[in-house]
């Protein structure tokens, strides 16, 4: 038996056929342009295996609710040749078999849950910190979703004394996106994340916003583990600068695991979204 993955990202979709235990026989990474040219590509890769199931993780924000007319679609991308484009339904229509659909986030944090920082726990949250800002759930085992998926990384958040830039998020300027994305860092100090020196204040300002995300979702969720991602999570600087802030806002209030367990980059990098699609697509098949 096979399954078949697409992890589908902004910049580019990632395709991969794998047996039952996960190896993979074959991946492949394809540029997102069009629609059309894109899934012709997406198909040409598929077209040469005979699945048992597929999933999507996809780059949002999509509908997931199974009880909207407008399931399985993209919906108000930034990206214009995708807005409103129904990418669940193309492949149902190229492809008879099952097939599950979740955000790219969400399926990396099952990834994370079953294959990586929180394999043997039954709950985690996953937060991407890159371009943007993007969270998945895990809560027993199961993939959060309701009436849509979560948008976490839209949360508002208090500011660092010391920051006076305006925001980046097109919709709410200075919501946590806004403020610790990688356009906010480069925007604020006219560098890229990467360029800076471990000991810029820009790591300080960005452990501040993100130990108020972790703690407002730790109140919110009490997920066993928070695991972050995405090129802004690599440097390793942030996290004691906050684990600090997380202690000091939660300021004794709440019991959680020791903050070196419970704060902490993920373990299968850029391989998170891609095995939890292959699990999601093994899912299926039940």
């Amino acid at each position: 038996m096979l399954l078949g993955a697409i992890e589908a990202g902004g910049t580019k979709f990632v395709c991969a056929v794998s047996d039952l235990e996960l190896n993979i026989v074959e991946r492949i990474s394809l540029p997102t342009t069009t629609p059309e040219e894109t899934l012709n590509a997406v198909y040409t890769f598929f077209d040469n295996y005979t699945l048992d199931a597929l999933a999507i993780g996809s780059f949002g924000p999509i509908d997931v609710n199974k009880k909207s007319p407008t399931y399985g679609y993209i919906t108000s991308t930034p990206k214009t040749a995708w807005k409103n484009f129904d990418l669940l339904g193309a492949l149902k229509e190229r492809y008879n078999l099952p097939i599950a659909f979740t955000t790219d986030v969400n399926a990396a944090a099952y990834g994370e849950l079953k294959h990586g920082a929180a394999k043997g726990k039954e709950s985690c949250i996953y937060l991407t910190v890159g371009t943007g800002i993007g969270g998945g759930v895990v809560i027993n085992n199961k993939v959060i979703e309701g009436f849509s998926h979560p948008e976490m990384g839209h949360l508002v958040v208090k500011r660092h004394p010391d920051d006076h830039f305006d925001g980046v998020c097109p919709y709410h300027g200075d919501c946590l996106e806004g403020l610790a994305a990688g356009p906010a860092i480069e925007g604020r100090f006219q560098q890229k994340a990467f360029e800076l020196p471990n000991d810029h204040q820009a790591w300080d300002i960005e452990a501040f916003y993100l130990a108020q995300a972790a703690v407002n979702y730790t109140l919110t969720l009490s997920p066993e583990i928070i695991i972050f991602g995405g090129g802004v999570s690599k440097q390793e600087q942030l996290y004691p600068k906050m684990r600090q802030y997380f202690a000091e806002l939660m300021n004794g209030y709440y019991a959680t695991p020791p903050l070196e367990d419970y704060l902490v980059y993920c373990d299968l990098g850029d391989n998170a979204g891609i095995t939890g699609t292959l699990l999601l697509a093994k899912e299926a098949i039940k």
